[in-house]
């Protein structure tokens, strides 16, 4: 029973048993070993095992992430059933790591999670998953770029691209841009059927190019694009239409919303017209409105006030989805930012972590983004005092990644 609505490359050993669609450790063992079997004493899914329990536990680095194993070398032996209760060095992690296939775990560990949040949605009967209200919540995808910042002192940094999916947060894959591309060029290959049709795609300002456009639209999937200085005559085009007070305006929508949290009451109003279709449509493929976003910011103790515009276009048709559904689109892009970049770097400290040793630093990103799932899987809500439970309660760890629940701070 095929329980996903992802449908990327199928592999052997993707497709777990129903008592196991919850256990990332049995997830893990699908990952192919290159190492010959003489002297292995671990497998490859034990250390990346040992990796993501120390990570959940609070630890940053790899010298602290082998401390805190050893430390408990009997207590996670036991459950593992490894005769020795003698835990890894950290070469041993260095060493592992560095011969992980990305692209593979990558697609282990999404099928993983695609199953368990598609099983929980429609338990034994998976053809709900084929009715609108099966998508709809899963067609977001937000697409940005990471460099991380121990590796900038290299003649050659890493910079990691992500496609995030905005409502279950779950990173359907990551993918290092190499030594003679940037973001643009590195995605192209990366926006294939399965990736797009049927899904919304929200990228930063720096994709909002012609070729973009047209590829998404060819794949059959609408797209929402920013336009700032790297697009300065179609930025302007837009800033007049907006700007001139004679158009007739019936055919415009217009939606606003009020916020206040953290001290700040924000004000979003978002203004859409689809009266630059057809000058903007034989280049910018697809085009059915574009659209002006003025944000207000009040903070409330020194009633300092901060505003900005920003413009933009995109393929879905007015009305549907209606101004409302646009705004909510905009602003949820930035879960990438908010929810997956900044949780890697503060609450997982993967800017403070040096690991510069070849592929490492990726597989660590990528472990930290799988983390970050497991945790919105099982609803966590506060990332560092659930760490810090699970510090002290190591049980529990082991059993988020065993078996896929624990007990929640």
């Amino acid at each position: 029973m095929e329980h996903t609505t992802f449908r990327g490359p199928r592999r052997a050993g993707l497709l777990l048993e129903a008592e196991a669609v919850t256990s990332l450790y049995y997830a893990l063992q699908a990952l192919p070993d290159p190492r010959r079997k003489q002297g292995r004493r671990y497998s490859m899914a034990v250390i990346l095992w040992l990796v993501i329990l120390a990570k959940l536990a609070g630890e940053q680095t790899m010298s602290g992430v082998t401390e805190w194993v050893r430390h408990r070398g009997p207590l996670l032996a036991q459950p593992l059933g490894l005769r020795r209760t003698g835990m890894p060095c950290q070469t041993t992690y260095s060493t592992v790591l560095a011969k992980v296939d990305g692209q593979h775990l990558d697609a282990i560990v999404r099928a993983f999670f695609v199953r368990w949040e598609a099983e929980s949605r429609c338990g034994a009967e998976p053809s709900r998953l084929q009715a609108p209200e099966g998508h709809v919540d899963h067609r977001h995808l937000a697409i940005d770029g990471k460099t991380l910042r121990a590796t900038t002192s290299q003649p050659q940094p890493i910079h990691q691209m992500a496609c995030y999916e905005v409502a279950t947060g779950i990173v359907l894959w990551h993918s290092n841009v190499g030594q003679k591309e940037n973001e643009i060029s590195a995605l192209k290959p990366l926006l294939t059927p399965d990736t797009v049709s049927g899904r919304m795609l929200t990228l930063d300002a720096m994709h909002t190019q012609r070729a973009l456009c047209a590829q998404v639209y060819r794949l059959g999937g609408p797209y929402l694009l920013l336009a700032k200085d790297n697009q300065p005559t179609l930025r302007a085009d837009i800033a007049d239409l907006f700007a001139d007070p004679t158009p007739d305006r019936r055919r415009w929508q217009e939606a606003q919303t009020w916020d206040k949290a953290h001290g700040r009451l924000e004000q979003r109003h978002l203004l859409c017209s689809p009266d630059l279709n057809d000058w903007f449509g034989k280049e910018w493929t697809g085009i059915e409105q574009v659209f002006r976003l003025e944000r207000t910011v009040r903070v409330l103790k020194t009633t300092h006030l901060r505003q900005e515009v920003v413009y933009g276009l995109s393929s879905l048709p007015m009305r549907h989805p209606p101004p409302t559904r646009l705004l909510a689109l905009i602003r949820a892009h930035w879960a990438i930012e908010n929810r997956l970049h900044w949780r890697r770097d503060v609450r997982l400290g993967e800017d403070a972590c040096q690991t510069r040793t070849g592929a490492v630093p990726s597989l660590l990103a990528q472990l930290n983004s799988t983390i970050l799932s497991l945790l919105d899987r099982v609803g966590v809500r506060n990332v560092a005092r659930q760490m810090r439970y699970f510090d002290a309660h190591v049980d529990q760890a082991l059993a988020l990644v065993l078996t896929g629940s624990c007990s929640i701070y």
